[in-house]
C-alpha cells in the first residue's frame, strides 16, 4: 500500500512501507519513495531485490515505472540500492550517489549496463531538476555512511533522512507518524547511538535543518516525524545524544579470549 505524503495534483510524494511482509522476520523494516512532478519521477532508496517486484507493481498506479528518470540514493548500502541493475533494465533511469560511491555502484549491476548512468553528487551537496521542481542532495556525511546525502523536496518541505530518525518497528507499524515523541524514544535509542559517528556530526547536521523549512522528517525505517513541533522534537533529542566513537572504550577492542 502506498502512503500519499502529498499531493498538489502536479506535485506527488509516496512512501511505500509494506512491500516485505514475506521477509519480516528476517529483514529489517524499510520505507521506499517516489517523487513524481508534471511527469517526471525520482525513486528514493528503492532497497533491494526484496522490494524490487512489490515497488514495482504498486507504482503502476501513480507513475510509469519505464518513464522512470532517477535513482536517488542516499548511500551504497543493500538495502538502499541492491535492486539498481533491475531498474537500470526497466528504465532508462539515472542512478545520483555520493561520489565517493559512484565507482561502488557498478558492482550490482550487469557488465555495460551502467556507462553513463551514474551522477555522482559532491560531497556540498546538489540541486537536481526533476520536472518544474527542484530537489536538494542535503549533506548527511557519517550518518550513518561517509558518503552520505538526505534529499530535500521544497515543494513539500519534506526532508528524507534516510538513517537519520530510524526506528526498529515491525513492518506493520511504519505507516503513521509519530504521536508521542517521548514514548517513541525506545524505538530509535540503540539504533542512533550505534549507527551515528558522533554527537559531533549530529550537531552540525542539527544546525543545518534548522535553518530549512521543513515540515516532515521522513526516515528510511520506521515512523515518521510530521509537523514543526515533532521536527523540533526530534532534532533537540538528536542533538543532545551522545553516539558512535563517543561511547567508544579500549574495551571494545580486545582481543577474543
Amino acid at each position: 500500500m502506498a502512503v500519499e505524503l502529498f499531493n498538489n495534483g502536479k506535485h506527488l510524494c509516496l512512501m511505500f512501507d509494506d512491500l516485505m511482509s514475506d521477509e519480516a522476520d528476517i529483514a529489517v523494516q524499510s520505507n521506499q519513495f517516489l517523487i513524481a512532478d508534471n511527469g517526471h519521477g525520482a525513486l528514493l532508496d528503492p532497497g533491494g531485490n526484496m522490494t524490487y517486484n512489490g515497488l514495482l507493481l504498486a507504482m503502476h498506479n501513480y507513475f510509469p515505472p519505464k518513464k522512470l528518470e532517477y535513482i536517488l540514493a542516499s548511500h551504497a548500502d543493500p538495502d538502499i540500492i541492491a535492486s539498481v541493475n533491475k531498474w537500470m533494465i526497466h528504465s532508462d533511469c539515472k542512478v545520483v550517489i555520493s561520489k565517493l560511491w559512484a565507482r561502488f555502484v557498478p558492482h550490482f549491476c550487469s557488465i555495460g549496463n551502467i556507462e553513463g548512468r551514474i551522477t555522482s553528487i559532491p560531497d556540498e551537496g546538489m540541486n537536481l531538476t526533476l520536472g518544474q521542481s527542484n530537489i536538494k542532495a542535503i549533506p548527511a556525511h557519517f550518518m550513518h555512511s561517509e558518503g552520505n546525502f538526505q534529499f530535500y523536496d521544497p515543494i513539500s518541505k519534506i526532508l528524507f533522512s534516510g538513517d537519520m530518525g530510524a526506528s526498529i518497528l515491525a513492518h506493520n507499524e511504519a505507516c503513521t507518524p509519530v504521536e508521542n515523541f517521548n514514548a517513541h524514544i525506545k524505538n530509535m535509542d540503540g539504533f542512533h547511538r550505534r549507527y551515528m559517528i558522533s554527537n559531533k556530526i549530529c550537531r552540525y547536521w542539527v544546525n543545518m535543518v534548522r535553518q530549512m523549512d521543513v515540515e516532515w522528517i521522513v526516515p528510511q525505517h520506521g515512523k515518521s516525524f510530521k509537523g514543526k513541533k515533532m521536527v523540533k522534537q526530534f532534532l533537540d533529542w538528536i542533538e543532545l545524544l551522545p553516539c558512535g566513537v563517543d561511547l567508544m572504550s579500549q574495551e571494545n577492542y580486545r582481543v577474543p579470549m
